[in-house]
């Protein structure tokens, strides 16, 4: 991560202390990034919900097994995921807000061990998002669990809809 300053990078690396002490998934007041987040759709009104997500970084360990025999190559390291840490980390955030959908996602941070990830909800059955005619399209029912069915912008790169 490229800072331009000395006192961003001591900021951005105090923030990370900070998120670290933080559950998983956080719900925060306004984005961090808010240029980032109203090029993906948010807006500073009722039914916006941001959340941070904290996701582990490096590639997954397969549980060894424990009876029968034992191949020689046992596959448990190096064992890539079909979805990106981004797409997790919006999953984790559907799972936990679950009357709300996700809208988008944007990456905030990293460090050595997690990877934080901004998350934008909307509550479809929220009346200032029903009334809106440039995001009541997401009050439709066919838009429920997008994240899970891949509809998200991280969702579609995955999927190689989206470069």
């Amino acid at each position: 991560m490229k800072m331009k300053t000395k006192e961003m990078g001591e900021i951005n690396r105090q923030r990370l202390i900070l998120w670290r002490k933080q559950y998983a998934i956080t719900r925060i007041e306004t984005p961090l990034k808010l240029k980032r987040a109203r090029t993906l759709g948010y807006r500073a009104k009722q039914g916006f919900i941001v959340v941070r997500v904290r996701v582990r970084r490096g590639g997954l360990r397969k549980s060894r097994p424990i009876a029968g025999r034992r191949q020689a190559h046992l596959g448990t390291k190096k064992y890539t995921p079909a979805k990106s840490m981004q797409l997790i980390a919006e999953e984790r955030a559907a799972r936990k807000f679950r009357n709300l959908e996700v809208l988008n996602s944007y990456w905030v941070g990293e460090d050595g061990q997690h990877k934080w990830f901004e998350v934008i909800l909307i509550d479809p059955c929220h009346p200032s998002i029903e009334n809106d005619p440039k995001i009541n399209w997401i009050c439709d029912r066919t838009q429920k669990g997008r994240a899970a069915r891949g509809l998200t912008s991280a969702g579609k790169k995955i999927r190689s809809l989206q470069s």
